[in-house]
């Protein structure tokens, strides 16, 4: 296997964890609407005016679909990943 599958299947199982967590939860769709919020909002943050502090994030559908999923947690692990 090369990196990039096991990369997508590793990104495809922490989805199916987060669906299952917000299936979970007692207040499913608010749950959900705030997570979604808070990562969307992280990433716009980090996209707009991380350039100030050498970090450069791309608003592309990838990092998108995943801050909407994990919320801003996705969103930190792509900025750690950015200072590597």
């Amino acid at each position: 296997m090369n990196t990039d599958m096991i990369f997508r299947s590793l990104c495809g199982a922490v989805i199916v964890i987060m669906i299952i967590y917000y299936i979970r939860r007692e207040k499913k769709i608010m749950s959900f609407i705030i997570g979604a919020l808070t990562g969307c909002g992280a990433l716009f943050l980090v996209n707009r005016y991380g350039i100030a502090i050498g970090i450069d994030v791309p608003l592309n559908v990838f990092n998108t679909a995943g801050s909407i999923v994990l919320g801003a947690p996705f969103v930190i692990f792509l900025v750690i990943m950015n200072f590597l």
